[in-house]
């Protein structure tokens, strides 16, 4: 039996989604997280077209950048307050 296969689209997107969700859910950094899911962004949109939903595939890459933009917003914006509960209560200590 071949290698080759074995490996065809299906079982790449299946590949694709279980590392990127394992990704997510152990790494720790916010960033590392967001590749971990476009990684498994691109194994969903990879089995969408490979199960020829064509309409939901074009949902999926309009709607795609959107997200992560939505998750760098909100990534930043989470840090901000973790850096301004951080000062103040470093102002409250020394006083």
């Amino acid at each position: 039996m071949n290698l080759l296969d074995f490996i065809n689209v299906t079982t790449l997107s299946i590949i694709l989604m279980f590392i990127g969700a394992l990704g997510i859910i152990w790494l720790i950094k916010p960033l590392d997280k967001l590749i971990m899911f476009a990684v498994m962004e691109a194994g969903f949109m990879l089995a969408v077209v490979s199960f020829k939903y064509l309409d939901v595939a074009l949902v999926i890459a309009l709607f795609g950048p959107i997200t992560t933009i939505v998750f760098l917003l909100s990534i930043i914006k989470i840090n901000e307050i973790r850096n301004n509960k951080k000062i103040k209560q470093e102002g409250n200590s020394i006083d």
